[in-house]
């Protein structure tokens, strides 16, 4: 393993994370709502009167913020390592299992877990097992195949 310390952030992360936990914790307390990515957009596709507002807020804030970041620093390069196809198969399949476990990361590993969430902890181990296997299947037994 090669580790890229030039690319090493500490303070970018540490900060990153705490304005997420921040940003989650005034959105509980302030709207009584989990910030959970994947319950906010698929609300929207299936509104309620008075719904769509705060949801088109949340989500183009998400989009809007790369922006208002290239003012204070450049953003990161960003190297997508694979093709088209992968990327929308893999867009795919994480949107089948944000269904099939009623929630992403965002929602069940940031919010449900900092509120002892049982099905959060379950959900979030799981999204971390899941993530090491297939990191090291697409690493290791995969890796000669390329």
């Amino acid at each position: 393993m090669n580790i890229d310390w030039p690319s090493f952030t500490p303070f970018n992360a540490t900060a990153g994370g705490l304005l997420i936990g921040l940003a989650a914790a005034i959105f509980v307390l302030g709207a009584g709502r989990v910030a959970g990515i994947s319950g906010i957009v698929g609300g929207l596709m299936s509104p309620k009167r008075g719904d769509i507002s705060w949801r088109l807020l949340f989500a183009g804030g998400l989009l809007l913020a790369p922006w208002v970041w290239r003012v204070i620093a450049p953003l990161p390069e960003i190297e997508i390592a694979t093709s088209w196809p992968v990327i929308a198969i893999a867009g795919l399949m994480v949107g089948y299992g944000t269904r099939l476990g009623s929630g992403c990361t965002s929602g069940h590993a940031v919010c449900g877990v900092s509120r002892l969430s049982l099905r959060s902890l379950i959900a979030t181990t799981t999204f971390m097992v899941a993530g090491f296997v297939t990191v090291g299947f697409a690493r290791h037994l995969l890796a000669g195949t390329r």
